[in-house]
């Protein structure tokens, strides 16, 4: 059994973000049933292919299950009207008013099941100024100010190497599907929730609006380094990089034992955090000055004798084979229909009595209509005459 098992999740998305937040709730074993218009969602044909099939659609599509309709026409609002009595969750990603248009909105759906959750995973939300704009990952972290921290001191904008927003808004979409879920048990009542990429990117900048508030300076970029604690940042090796944490005074004595550098310790520059801090640059380079002349595993190895946080800088190359991450099952085989043989990331929380699992690839395109339509009491001859009306 799997936490989830029994949850019905209807699956109105496309894109990124929220059909992260569904996969999420499908890897814990909710019945995810994603909704796509009879041609497919534009994802199914993304830029990375194998065998005709995306590979980004793969990457956050597994688990469920593939119904199409098409929302244009009546019968078919009406198919997702006779879901809607059956599911406990509807999520869906349009700009705020375009569910309306289509008869799929939350107070639409909660009429025919008052505990529904229902959430809304947009640009901006579905309230204030910029609620009617649409929204991409870039466009929120550049709002959000993660753009202008991001990147090496005095170097061009350059956003978060992955799509942080987009990530962020669905997994915040899946906690507060989880919290309405709770107060639905309690309560019986299913509510709205709306969350957006660039409230989650917000929420992700915890310490440098912090750092703001307290100081009044606006942060700026600092390469790999940390705004609040040095040294806690990338360093050149002979062959490569690797990243230390050695962020306060028991890590950073360490730190000058394993470079031999004794003399540092006592340097009044670096005497304490914040003078390390301050002195940031001139600190990197002491050290710097000696990590240069041997090989990365030389220094991190001396690093986690002497319980220093280190890490090797990996391309996905080394990090999707490296032992530790195999070991906790971040990568998983699947056999996809269409694709072949694929791999696929693992789940990142473990439960111990009810675990989540990659059981599936991500389905094709309208694989399981038939079936989700009788489901809901459609007979041979009504699915025949849905799609016959190009309706599914």
């Amino acid at each position: 059994m799997k936490a989830l098992d029994g949850l019905r999740v209807i699956d109105l998305t496309q894109a990124m973000a929220a059909p992260y937040c569904t996969m999420n709730l499908a890897d814990m074993g909710a019945d995810v049933i994603k909704v796509e218009p009879p041609g497919g969602e534009e994802t199914r044909r993304g830029s990375v292919q194998k065998n005709g099939h995306s590979g980004s659609f793969n990457a956050i599509n597994r688990n469920k299950r593939s119904l199409t309709v098409d929302l244009k026409q009546p019968a078919g609002v009406e198919i997702i009207r006779r879901l809607a009595r059956t599911a406990d969750v509807f999520v869906q990603n349009y700009r705020p008013g375009a569910a309306a248009r289509l008869g799929v909105a939350y107070d639409d759906l909660k009429a025919v099941n008052p505990r529904l959750i229902y959430c809304s995973i947009s640009g901006f939300g579905s309230t204030g100024p910029y609620a009617s704009r649409g929204g991409y990952d870039l466009i929120a972290q550049g709002m959000s100010g993660i753009i202008s921290v991001t990147g090496e001191e005095d170097g061009p904008p350059a956003k978060a190497g992955v799509p942080l927003s987009d990530l962020a808004a669905g997994l915040f979409g899946a906690y507060g599907i989880l919290c309405a879920l709770e107060y639905r048990q309690r309560t019986g009542e299913g509510q709205f929730v709306d969350t957006s990429l660039l409230e989650a990117a917000m929420a992700l900048t915890a310490w440098e609006s912090a750092e703001y508030w307290a100081t009044g300076q606006t942060p700026k970029a600092l390469g790999s380094a940390h705004r609040l604690a040095a040294p806690y940042q990338a360093l050149r090796a002979s062959d490569g990089w690797f990243t230390v944490g050695a962020n306060n005074d028991k890590l950073f004595d360490a730190l000058c034992r394993v470079i031999e550098r004794p003399e540092l310790r006592a340097d009044a520059r670096f005497a304490t955090r914040a003078q390390r801090l301050e002195n940031r640059r001139a600190l990197a380079a002491a050290v710097e000055a000696v990590t240069v002349k041997e090989p990365r595993g030389h220094w991190l190895a001396r690093l986690e004798a002497e319980g220093v946080p280190s890490g090797p800088i990996n391309t996905y190359a080394e990090s999707l084979v490296d032992p530790h991450t195999l070991a906790r099952d971040m990568v998983v085989d699947l056999v996809h229909p269409g694709a072949g043989p694929i791999k696929n990331l693992g789940v990142p929380v473990k439960l111990s009595d009810t675990p989540g699992a990659v059981d599936r690839p991500a389905p094709l395109l309208g694989e399981h209509t038939d079936a989700i339509l009788a489901e809901l009491g459609y007979g041979e001859s009504e699915r025949r005459a849905l799609r016959a009306n190009g309706i599914i």
